[in-house]
Formats: C-alpha cells, sequence, structure tokens
C-alpha cells in the first residue's frame, strides 16, 4: 500500500558568501526549526530524518539536530553531489509514502568554501572516472574549473548542433536577476541585462563569462513530510502534495557515443522527468512553473529540453520567445535560481521545495505564478544523481 505525502512545513534560511555564514549546526538547526514552526509541529513527532551535505565529517546531520531536540529518532546522512537536498526529500517521502513513517523531516545543508568546487581527498581515485575520461577527449586540456569545463563543454556542444549562441545562456542569467530581485531570501538582487553579462569577465572565450555561473554559498533548507491521517491528526495543513517523485543515475548512453550534454545528465533528466509525468498522468506543456537546476545557464538551457519544454534543439527559441519568464509557457526558477541564490550543495534541493512549497499555496508575493495547479522541481547531481519531483495542489 502506498499513501499520499504531503508537505507541511518548509523553512529555508538566508543564503550567504563563504565565511560570511554561521556553522553548518547553526544553519541546520534553524532552517529544522523553521520548518517546524510552519507546520505549527513539535519536533517530538517527527519519526525519521533524512540529512544531506557535501562537505562534512560523518554525523553532521545529527550534530545539527540536536540543537533542535534529542529525541532519539533515526537520523539518516546523505551525499549526492549537488542533488543531496532533493535526495534526502527523496528519501524522506519514500518512508512516508510506504508507510514506514508518518512524518518525516528532510533537511539540506552546506558551509562551502570561496571559489571552485574541489576534491578534498588526495590519497584516493577521484570520483567520476568515466565522465572526466570523456570529457578530457572531447575537451581537451582549456585552462577553466572542473565544473565549468563539463557544463561549459555541454552549453559548447550544444552551440555547435544548433547554432544556439552565447547571449542566450545571457539572457537567461538576465532573466534570473529579474525573478530574483522580487526574492528577499535572494543573495543576489541585482538586475543585470543581457549585455552586462556577455561583458562580464570572460571564463572560456566564445562559451562563458563568470555570470553565467552559479557562486558557492552557504545556507540550509528543510522540509516536513508527512500522511494525510498524520496531518489531520494534529491539524497540519494538507494544501500541498508530492504527486510523483523520481531518482535516476546514468546509463552507458552518458559515456557513449560521448557527448558533453550527456555526460552532464541529459539522459537522467529526461527519464526522471518522463517517469514523474507518466506516474502524474500530465503532459510536460501543463506545467507552469518549474525550479531546475541552473548550476551554469548552459545546463538550464539544456535542461529545458530535457524536461519536455520544448523539442530537442529548440530551446534557444523557448528563451528568445518568453517562454521560461512570466508571460510565457513556464516560469522557471521564479525564486532566481542557483545563478541569483547561490549553489549550498546540500541545501538547494530543498530551497527548491521551499520555493514551489509557497508558489502553490500563493504565499510567493511578488513572485506569485497564478493559477498553478502543478510544480515541478528537478535537482541533478553529477556523479551521478537526478531527482525530479511533481508537486501539486492538495
Amino acid at each position: 500500500m502506498t499513501q499520499k505525502t504531503y508537505v507541511a512545513g518548509v523553512g529555508m534560511i538566508q543564503f550567504s558568501k563563504p565565511g560570511a555564514s554561521p556553522s553548518y549546526i547553526d544553519m541546520g538547526a534553524e532552517a529544522t526549526r523553521m520548518a517546524l514552526k510552519d507546520a505549527d509541529l513539535d519536533y517530538n513527532l517527527v519519526q525519521q530524518a533524512y540529512v544531506g551535505y557535501v562537505y562534512g565529517d560523518s554525523t553532521c546531520g545529527q550534530s545539527a539536530l540536536y540543537e533542535v531536540g534529542l529525541s532519539g529518532i533515526p537520523v539518516v546522512n546523505v551525499n549526492n553531489n549537488c542533488s543531496t537536498g532533493s535526495s534526502a526529500l527523496f528519501l524522506a517521502r519514500q518512508a512516508v509514502e510506504s508507510g514506514m513513517v508518518e512524518c518525516a523531516l528532510a533537511l539540506g545543508f552546506e558551509q562551502m568554501q570561496a571559489g571552485a568546487l574541489k576534491a578534498h581527498w588526495d590519497d584516493r581515485p577521484m570520483t567520476q572516472p568515466k565522465a572526466w575520461s570523456v570529457a578530457d577527449a572531447l575537451v581537451g586540456d582549456v585552462e577553466v574549473p572542473p565544473a565549468l569545463k563539463k557544463f561549459g563543454g555541454a552549453g559548447r556542444e550544444h552551440m555547435q548542433k544548433y547554432g544556439t549562441r552565447m547571449e542566450t545562456f545571457a539572457a537567461i542569467r538576465a532573466k534570473a536577476s529579474r525573478h530574483a530581485a522580487n526574492n528577499p531570501l535572494a543573495l543576489f538582487k541585482n538586475i543585470v541585462t543581457t549585455e552586462d553579462v556577455m561583458n562580464d569577465k570572460v571564463m572560456w572565450p566564445g562559451v562563458m563569462t563568470r555570470l553565467m555561473a552559479c557562486p558557492p554559498t552557504c545556507g540550509a533548507a528543510a522540509a516536513i513530510v508527512c500522511s494525510e491521517a498524520f496531518a489531520r491528526k494534529h491539524g497540519l495543513r494538507t494544501d500541498v502534495v508530492i504527486l510523483a517523485q523520481s531518482m535516476t543515475t546514468d546509463r552507458p548512453v552518458a559515456f557513449e557515443p560521448p557527448s558533453m550534454i550527456e555526460l552532464v545528465g541529459f539522459d537522467m533528466s529526461r527519464r526522471a522527468a518522463r517517469e514523474v509525468y507518466e506516474k502524474a498522468g500530465i503532459d510536460p506543456r501543463e506545467i507552469r512553473v518549474a525550479e531546475l537546476h541552473d548550476c551554469f545557464a548552459h545546463n538550464e538551457l539544456l535542461t529545458y529540453e530535457a524536461l519536455g519544454f520544448c523539442g530537442i534543439g529548440e530551446a534557444e527559441r523557448f528563451v528568445l520567445d518568453g517562454d521560461n519568464t512570466y508571460g510565457g509557457q513556464v516560469v522557471t526558477n521564479p525564486s532566481g535560481g542557483l545563478l541569483s541564490k547561490g549553489h549550498p550543495l546540500g541545501a538547494t534541493g530543498l530551497a527548491q521545495c521551499y520555493e514551489l512549497t509557497h508558489q502553490l499555496r500563493g504565499t510567493a508575493n511578488a513572485r506569485q505564478v497564478d493559477g498553478l495547479h502543478h510544480a515541478l522541481q528537478h535537482n541533478i547531481g553529477l556523479g551521478g544523481a537526478c531527482v525530479v519531483t511533481l508537486y501539486g495542489r492538495g
């Protein structure tokens, strides 16, 4: 038997630059308290917790939650690269849907260091060895940070295949800034134009400027999920429900034939989205709002096609027609996305959940997308894991 899973409460703290944030313990505890307050729920009623972070020692989840309460519940620590937060949500939802528990907490946080992402262990093989061999063969020795090499290389491949212009990626970044201007929790609220983005520091000639990449930030976000029976027993809200959710990992197509677009998770994203649409019985063109993984403007463009918002090779027209913003087909990243909030890896997926929960509640204020029945979340971590979640009005 399965039971519906509702999002009863969400919490998110203001993200901040590395070196300017509280500790992960304080951030994680505060986001949890905020979610509990939003749900009007006592922590002692939470039966399991799934806590996501990438850069930390073991049992960081317990360290943060012990500041909220010593309830003795199981705490599972989760690390799935950039999709860590939504992986924690996947496990919490799965526990409730299966009837294993009636109420679970998903928490994600990250205390990031300044600069590009890097490996922290130099006495063992790096992860993603298959991916790096493909990237090195296709891109060569371009002197850029590792993540930029992969996502920039994927964007460059789209340019070469379909004639996509660098200005289109810049337009996506400009759109993100316009959305972020209405989000009090966005770290970067300054509106920039396509020209501003094009004139920023060049990171990869002909491919990317600095503003097209999300910065590392520190932060935390959390969600309380529960069954309908639990919600009714404790007087919790049931206005947002998880209609469908899918987690995928790589298949052979990610590596052969060699393609940078496939290497950064296109197949994972497309399969996860299709599974969600099929389970919920909806068409992607019915989606009016989505929070998707815009770690680089290039990946946002690729994701339009992977999620079925437009056809393969049609993403540039999708952008130029304004179909990715208010008044268009689907408002993508009304929060401003990773490009404007930054990307505290473990928190990102749950920050997306926070935004979409408020969108479906009708409490997103100046960011509100009207007439919503569904909201889609896409969160990807190379290595790999992709989580796509479809929310609906309860």
